[in-house]
């Protein structure tokens, strides 16, 4: 539900320049709000969790356990804040409860598990690549990254730099897949668009045909 098929949307700011965008995102509706706000919501909960439990492997490792409470609380907007909002949540029942668990768990195990859970987190939901046609400039593609933690990958290439825009085939598995291609001017490999989605034939011819007319007419 999070995500549908690779599907095209077109958007025309002006007579000489087009964008393609194709993407898993589906259409926004309010169950799906809801349905994203919830699955947002339940990475950061265990994103917190994560860092907590390796808070408290630590604290048991460098011995430095709470045995009570700071007298009074440092400045909001310090340093020292964070280390004494931790120290709190370790006297309670929960960071009580993580203490435990962080102790019984081989550190060979918690690492590995904790890190590729917290990159788990951050990986993106939707795949987003465009291709936007400026007439009489160039032709300027983007990919977005697989995690949160980068941007999208961009790239603009000259008018003068651009010698075709072609549809190409190959060989997926055992099915042929149609993509489209850039062939840049001095360089020996051509540049794919949309190289992490490959949507479906359709899409690529229409986005072929339109980048043709607005480039040359």
């Amino acid at each position: 539900m999070l995500t549908v098929q690779p599907h095209l949307r077109t958007r025309r700011p002006s007579p000489t320049t087009v964008e393609y965008t194709v993407s898993t995102s589906p259409h926004l509706t309010i169950s799906l709000h809801v349905l994203i706000f919830v699955t947002l919501l339940f990475r950061i909960i265990v994103g917190l969790a994560v860092l907590l439990l390796l808070y408290s492997r630590y604290a048991l490792n460098t011995n430095s356990f709470p045995s009570s409470a700071y007298d009074t609380a440092p400045s909001l907007f310090s340093e020292e804040y964070i280390w004494y909002t931790l120290h709190q949540i370790l006297l309670t029942p929960v960071g009580t409860f993580f203490l435990k668990a962080s102790a019984r768990i081989p550190l060979i195990i918690l690492l590995p598990v904790a890190l590729l859970t917290l990159y788990t987190i951050f990986l993106r939901i939707h795949t987003t690549e465009s291709l936007l046609v400026l007439r009489g400039l160039g032709i300027q593609t983007s990919t977005s990254s697989a995690t949160y933690l980068s941007s999208a990958t961009t790239r603009f290439i000259p008018t003068a730099k651009i010698q075709d825009v072609l549809v190409n085939e190959a060989f997926k598995g055992f099915e042929v897949r149609y993509y489209l291609v850039i062939v840049v001017d001095g360089e020996e490999d051509v540049v794919v668009v949309f190289p992490r989605l490959l949507p479906r034939r359709k899409i690529v011819e229409k986005v072929w045909r339109g980048a043709k007319a607005c480039l040359h007419y």
